[in-house]
């Protein structure tokens, strides 16, 4: 089951295979695992988190639903607002040390620094994720005025003089914009 896909691999879940379940969980604890480490710094909090997400992709396979996104994206987003949540709770975790110093070596190895590596591809293609359905919530003139500054790089005078807009109604389009992507961010959880 190796060379199937994500999505394959969810169809069979759905279905209460546990052979598909297990190939998916060893195929992405270690990057739950570091996705949570690197929100929580803490490895046991970060486990639990890793268990839970996977409890839950079990229980609630048959939501998934790869119209809407990726299979990665799905449990990276579990395993971040599980983890965001105990932050938000200010639940304080005691960091477990491994014997004779060896947390150190475990933490300088080349396995845990992937880990972080994927933690942080990851978080942003999660942010890349939740700015792309922010700006789609936009109204269309909005939504060109931001693509305009921040993608293109257009000044606002250029896109008055471009488009045949008034400056004025730019700058308003702009405001607008940038507040209502900012609300619907923070409504997400978006972490600056």
């Amino acid at each position: 089951m190796n060379d199937f896909s994500d999505e394959q691999l969810m169809t069979l879940v759905v279905r209460q295979d546990i052979v598909a379940y297990k190939t998916l969980y060893e195929r992405y604890k270690r990057s739950v695992l570091g996705l949570s480490y690197k929100i929580l710094g803490d490895r046991a909090a970060a486990e639990e988190v890793m268990q839970e997400t996977f409890w839950r992709i079990w229980q609630n396979a048959a939501s998934f639903n790869n119209q809407r996104g990726t299979f990665p994206n799905w449990m990276f987003g579990i395993a971040r607002n599980l983890s965001i949540d105990i932050v938000r709770r200010g639940q304080k975790f005691q960091m477990q040390t491994l014997p004779d110093g060896q947390q150190e070596h475990a933490e300088s190895s080349p396995h845990f620094k992937a880990d972080q590596n994927v933690a942080d591809a990851a978080i942003t293609l999660l942010q890349h994720e939740q700015v792309h359905l922010a700006l789609s919530s936009l109204p269309e003139e909005q939504r060109n005025v931001v693509e305009w500054i921040y993608f293109q790089g257009k000044t606002r005078r250029q896109i008055s003089q471009e488009y045949d807009i008034p400056f004025g109604t730019i700058n308003t389009r702009a405001r607008l914009a940038l507040d209502k992507l900012k609300r619907a961010l923070q409504a997400q959880g978006f972490e600056e």
